[in-house]
């Protein structure tokens, strides 16, 4: 079963800019749909960006643009390119891969703090 490792956290001004990795073993990486996940304080888990795998992506509306989530399937890493990072941004962010349609691997968590 896969398993995914995440690094990338890390606590930055607002408008600054983070990129997180997940590192995924396994031999099927690229038939997983990959998403990025993030929580807040007091907050339900929330979809951030999501890429099939056919390469679509979609995004929440509050990062659309400012976000981007990509796969290298060569390498079995997906990633998160988050610029004008806003204190709104802070959560511990979470890799998620999608097995089957009802079966997640989720990643540790990694923090993202945005000060003002």
């Amino acid at each position: 079963q896969v398993q995914l490792v995440e690094s990338g956290g890390g606590l930055v001004q607002a408008g600054g800019s983070l990129r997180l990795s997940c590192a995924a073993s396994g031999r099927t990486f690229s038939s997983y749909d990959m998403g990025w996940f993030r929580q807040a304080p007091g907050k339900e888990r929330e979809s951030v960006a999501r890429v099939s795998r056919s390469g679509y992506t979609s995004y929440l509306d509050s990062v659309k643009g400012r976000f981007t989530i990509s796969r290298d399937n060569a390498n079995n890493t997906l990633y998160l390119q988050m610029n004008s990072l806003k204190p709104e941004d802070t959560a511990v962010y979470y890799c998620a891969a999608r097995l089957t349609s009802n079966t997640i691997v989720w990643g540790q968590g990694t923090q993202v703090t945005v000060s003002s």
